[in-house]
């Protein structure tokens, strides 16, 4: 690796960010941390790398953040807490490709969401679509992750799973890809530390295999040793929900759209040997949903 090679690390006290660091660690680089709280990195890893605080809704503190690197991992730490997270995340694409033009940052990967390509009417995918475009204007090379439904948004919802209960807005048979978000880290850092491409790429990051909400409450059920069922909601009891729970309108209609706005979507990377990671839903399940579901 050429000493000039240095990457930058969005995210790393997240379960992917944290990986990706902990994996260029493992490869021998000394990664650039971008943090907002270093007290929350993992133990140990902060001595393996260089750590700066950073705001990454101030587009002064990203670009002050990332000089001297040459690589950069970027994943969206504002959009999701965000009251406007649209908005929000495309501001952060802004900051993010100011830094990258103003600080040369030649190769950056960026995690993203299958249903990014259809630039809007997605919901809170639409900001990731806006940061796609930030970055490509750039001319950078950059590869985006286009990704599949996170096995860690189960964790979401622990007191349903402990009373058997999985609830959702798509169609019980509906197969979409759904993926490990530590194997989201594993491809981002095998990006960040090959030589082999250069220009625009889109990668799908999809997991094993497809599954519909009955496949996953028929895997969660032979999991947990409890049966699992699911049960089809609307949109608009969802919106109710949120709006019970006190989010404003706009976060509303972006957790809402991104259901919504994919439903029956066929992702532009289509599954092969590329796109498809290891990690099974079953296995996740069981290291990571069974201890916490069982001991409620």
């Amino acid at each position: 690796m050429p000493n000039d090679h240095t990457i930058a690390v969005t995210g790393a006290t997240g379960r992917i960010g944290s990986r990706v660091a902990q994996l260029l660690v493992q490869a021998g680089a000394r990664p650039v941390l971008l943090v907002r709280d270093p007290d929350r990195l993992a133990p140990g890893l902060a001595e393996s790398a260089e750590v700066r605080v950073v705001d990454l809704a101030d587009p002064v503190s990203v670009r002050s953040a990332t000089k001297g690197v040459s690589a950069a991992f970027w994943l969206d730490g504002v959009g999701e807490s965000a009251p406007d997270p649209v908005a929000a995340s495309a501001a952060f694409g802004e900051a993010a490709a100011a830094a990258v033009r103003a600080n040369e940052v030649r190769r950056n990967v960026f995690v993203s969401s299958i249903g990014a390509e259809l630039r809007g009417g997605a919901g809170a995918i639409d900001g990731l679509a806006a940061i796609e475009q930030a970055l490509d204007a750039t001319g950078a090379d950059v590869t985006h992750l286009r990704c599949g439904f996170f096995y860690t948004n189960l964790l979401m919802d622990l007191d349903g799973l402990r009373v058997g209960r999985l609830t959702g807005t798509r169609s019980p048979g509906e197969r979409i890809a759904w993926v490990d978000p530590r194997d989201i880290g594993d491809v981002a850092a095998a990006r960040l530390l090959s030589a082999a491409w250069s220009g625009r790429h889109v990668q799908g990051v999809h997991g094993p295999q497809d599954l519909s909400w009955a496949d996953v409450a028929a895997i969660l059920t032979g999991v947990l040793g409890r049966q699992i069922t699911y049960t089809q909601i609307g949109d608009d009891a969802v919106r109710q929900a949120l709006r019970g729970a006190g989010l404003p309108a706009a976060a509303v209609e972006a957790i809402v759209g991104m259901t919504a706005g994919t439903r029956g979507i066929t992702p532009e990377q289509p599954r092969d040997h590329v796109t498809t990671t290891p990690t099974t839903l079953a296995a996740w399940a069981y290291a990571n949903l069974r201890p916490l579901v069982t001991a409620g």
